[in-house]
């Protein structure tokens, strides 16, 4: 009994110790990992650019604004899809992730009811422009 009363401190330290080690494994490949997509989204989003300066976008215009399908069951996803040109800045209303401006982009949404959304894309001169549709999702 003596020779487990002094063994106990000693095995809650380590337990502790280990505990403290996996929460610093998991949290660093959380961190690594959550870096890798976002240089993944900076890469994509430049290359987005990119194109709008090649293909010389000037005017600005939403060229296409829809989901796929435009109406969902509960718990199924849909692809959101626009395509802008001209545009320095857009807002997706409701937000679901960062947007920016491109000519074909598409996100994924799970919305758990009948939804509006709204695109509005600005210029350089705080023009704007607006589209927007209903996500229709049955019960």
């Amino acid at each position: 009994m003596k020779l487990l009363k002094g063994i106990l401190p000693w095995l809650a330290v380590a337990i502790g110790i280990a505990l403290l080690y996996d929460g610093w494994i998991f949290y660093s490949r959380w961190s690594a990992e959550r870096a890798v997509e976002q240089a993944r989204a900076d890469e994509e989003k430049a290359l987005a650019g990119k194109t709008l300066r090649l293909v010389g976008g000037t005017e600005l215009k939403i060229n296409s604004f829809y989901a796929s399908p435009g109406v969902l069951q509960r718990g199924m996803a849909a692809d959101i899809c626009y395509g802008v040109v001209g545009a320095k800045k857009l807002k997706l209303t409701p937000p679901v992730e960062e947007v920016w401006p491109a000519l074909n982009r598409c996100i994924q949404v799970k919305p758990a009811k009948t939804t509006e959304y709204k695109l509005t894309a600005e210029d350089a001169g705080g023009h704007t422009v607006d589209a927007g549709f209903v996500l229709q999702v049955l019960p």
